[in-house]
């Protein structure tokens, strides 16, 4: 059995942002560089609201200022590197992880067989109309005046959801935000495998993926929301520490928590010598977890656009800003696009007691990260009189 390594809470917070935020720089080739930001990630969240900017391109701008959803697009549908299923949330993944969502999709088909047999005729219909004509969205079933009250846009919409959910229909891509239905045959890259991982091998690549992602996660964080078997998990964790693939350690000031990383991840890592500054989307990578914020990081967030507006602290939209290895601030942003302004509609600092935050070189930096914020947002004017 491995001894536990401590490492401080300094230590932990470089692990995560070495493997979250530090990629090389953008090559000749920026796409490819997208594709391993993606591979390392392990996921990139797709979210509906837009106040800024979708989620998913914000996550990816963070980490590769070149990027546009041009290179996404050609990486989903031209080069099938990348494709869109569900992880802990619906999220675009990484093509060489494909078969490992195949357990959910087998779970998905037994929990909703005897709805897949009612619907059955629907079904035909769906996947009968996509071979033949090729691509489609859910607003290309909505002709009720043409087949009847039973081929609504409602059932069917649920009936591609369906099919996209157990495998049988991919999104080839998005059109309005809206999913491009195709079948997955079609969709997938020659010679992949997609052969059903036993429990154990799939247990095995939720950990080694956690801690890829992240420099170093506990066994709650591993399996958060995905699904898994537990007896599976708890014998791949077992098993990988044995073999020495993974390293079981504690951090300093966290009580009766075990976290695993890799040795190459402790040889790896930067120091903490910094002084990045990142504006982050709340559904970004590194803060979507809150538990594993708030005791790595001692920041305690919440995105508030899902609480009534009385019982907002923050903002409607409010992003974390980290600054080397501390989170320095939370901005309440908006992206006005018919008055082409972004509008910072307050920040809250945190407590620093170096008061580092309050430093002119701080203000400068804040204020061209907002800056560059507001340009990929498609705004050229700036509005922030909490700058000045």
């Amino acid at each position: 059995m491995q001894k536990n390594i401590k490492i401080s809470l300094p230590e932990a917070r470089q692990l995560a942002i070495a493997s979250q935020l530090q990629f090389e720089p953008g090559s000749a080739n920026p796409k490819q560089t997208l594709q391993k930001i993606i591979e390392r990630l392990g996921y990139v969240q797709i979210d509906t609201i837009s106040i800024i900017e979708r989620a998913h391109k914000h996550i990816l701008w963070t980490r590769l200022p070149e990027f546009n959803n041009l290179m996404l697009d050609e990486l989903i549908d031209k080069n099938k590197k990348v494709f869109e299923f569900w992880d802990h949330a619906a999220a675009y993944l990484p093509m060489k992880h494909y078969r490992y969502t195949l357990p959910r999709k087998k779970m998905y088909a037994e929990k909703y067989k005897h709805w897949e047999k009612s619907k059955k005729k629907l079904l035909e219909y769906i996947v009968t109309r996509i071979r033949e004509e090729g691509p489609l969205q859910s607003r290309d079933f909505e002709e009720p005046k043409k087949r009847g009250l039973w081929w609504d846009w409602k059932p069917a919409k649920e009936g591609l959801e369906y099919l996209f959910h157990t495998g049988v229909l991919s999104a080839r891509a998005r059109k309005n935000f809206q999913k491009v239905y195709d079948l997955t045959e079609r969709t997938l890259p020659k010679g992949i495998d997609s052969s059903l991982p036993a429990e154990l091998e799939q247990a095995e690549h939720l950990i080694l993926k956690a801690i890829a992602a992240n420099g170093l996660a506990s066994q709650k964080e591993m399996f958060y929301l995905r699904y898994h078997n537990r007896p599976a998990a708890k014998q791949a964790l077992m098993e990988l520490t044995e073999a020495k693939k993974i390293i079981p350690l504690t951090i300093e000031g966290i009580e009766n928590e075990t976290y695993y990383t890799t040795k190459k991840h402790l040889q790896n890592y930067t120091s903490l010598d910094n002084d990045d500054m990142y504006i982050l989307s709340p559904f970004d990578n590194l803060v979507i977890q809150r538990k594993r914020l708030k005791a790595i990081f001692n920041f305690d967030y919440t995105i508030e656009c899902y609480v009534p507006a009385p019982k907002r602290k923050y903002g409607y939209f409010c992003m974390p800003v980290l600054h080397g290895s501390e989170f320095i601030c939370r901005i309440d942003a908006k992206a006005d696009r018919a008055a082409n302004t972004l509008r910072v509609i307050n920040i809250f600092w945190e407590e620093n007691s170096n008061g580092r935050k309050y430093t002119g070189d701080v203000m400068d930096k804040l204020t061209q990260k907002l800056e560059s914020l507001a340009k990929f947002a498609g705004c050229e004017i700036l509005q922030a009189k909490q700058l000045k």
